[in-house]
């Protein structure tokens, strides 16, 4: 029998703690968990349980990641789409919903197929990361919801409200299973279509973001990256915008996709100064969402917006940008053109300065 080579091994190790530590999370919940259990349980020493997972948080935020993943991968589209805005938000709470728990399940079950995060997110950095989250998710969803046009300021706070309402949901549910009627919260989420609210007010700082700087540099933008929306490689040597955005800066992205040209290919490069935990975080609910509106939504109205994880901070090296003092506040924006980044903003605000059509584009 060959040898596994060391990266085999590893992964080997890595899979067997994942698959220990689902059943620690399920059965104790994450306060109760236990690393030298799971250690016992994957039939590993503690030491290499440590060497692939910085510790308990990680460890978890891994596991519902996988679960996530999984369920993202086997989504298939539905035979019927929704016809309008009020029904995809009915038939994405439906989808939602599922993962609620039921009256006989354990609360460490219940809380996994929940993607609970209760008693996780222990710093500051983490829980302003999960508020620029859910902002996100919410432009996701709208996306979806306005798939051939800019997602106005209204649909995206209605996408908002949708997600504060599931998960609201989810939180009741989470200490008292069974209370909430799913067909109910789907009827409410559906109604949400209708409800009127203000529309397409800038940011106030918007008036007051430096412009970008137009150049003829060329661009050689690292490979290997993928969209998690299609799950396809992405070429970020394509005509379109690049927007890198810190974990704590994601909600950006709404200026510069309303800013970009109906024909942009924008793509959101999420960076994090800390992929253990707080980027598994991130990818967490992105690929959570993306599960649900594969389900809800054909390939042709996914968002349009393409989404990159750079963990290791490649494409901004590839700006000239190798570090920052807070990753999780890096702001990054690039237009490509012919092989040439043609504008270059960072800062607050760098999407929607660099994602604006120049002038004489705009005249045409």
């Amino acid at each position: 029998m060959a040898r596994l080579t060391r990266a085999q091994q590893q992964e080997r190790t890595r899979a067997a703690v994942l698959v220990a530590a689902r059943q620690e999370f399920a059965e104790f919940g994450y306060v109760e968990a236990k690393i030298d259990r799971i250690a016992e349980r994957a039939e590993l020493t503690r030491g290499a349980v440590y060497s692939n997972f910085t510790g308990k948080r990680a460890l978890y935020l891994a596991v519902l990641v996988d679960a996530a993943e999984r369920a993202r991968d086997a989504a298939e589209g539905p035979a019927n789409p929704p016809a309008s805005v009020g029904q995809a938000l009915g038939a994405f709470a439906r989808v939602w919903l599922e993962r609620l728990p039921f009256l006989g399940d354990s609360p460490g079950s219940g809380h996994l197929q929940l993607r609970s995060l209760s008693g996780v997110l222990g710093t500051e950095p983490a829980r302003a990361a999960l508020a620029e989250l859910v902002r996100f998710e919410a432009l996701l969803l709208a996306l979806a919801l306005e798939p051939r046009s800019t997602p106005s300021a209204g649909t995206v706070r209605r996408a908002g409200l949708a997600l504060t309402l599931l998960h609201g949901a989810a939180a009741v549910a989470e200490n008292a299973p069974g209370v909430g009627d799913p067909f109910d919260l789907a009827r409410a989420a559906e109604h949400l279509a209708d409800l009127a609210l203000g529309d397409d007010r800038e940011p106030p700082h918007l008036p007051y973001v430096d412009p970008a700087r137009s150049t003829e540099t060329p661009w050689a933008p690292p490979g290997g990256l993928r969209d998690e929306i299609t799950g396809r490689p992405v070429d970020l040597g394509e005509d379109g915008v690049v927007v890198v955005l810190g974990a704590g800066r994601l909600s950006a992205a709404e200026d510069a996709l309303r800013s970009a040209g109906p024909e942009d290919a924008v793509t959101v490069v999420v960076v994090t100064g800390d992929p253990a935990e707080t980027g598994r975080l991130a990818r967490l609910r992105i690929v959570d969402l993306v599960g649900c509106l594969r389900r809800v939504f054909p390939a042709d109205r996914l968002p349009r917006a393409r989404v990159v994880f750079d963990d290791g901070g490649t494409v901004a090296a590839a700006l000239d940008h190798p570090s920052a003092e807070d990753p999780d506040l890096t702001e990054i924006a690039v237009r490509v053109r012919d092989g040439l980044v043609t504008t270059h903003a960072t800062g607050r605000g760098a999407g929607y300065a660099a994602a604006r059509q120049p002038e004489h584009d705009q005249r045409h």
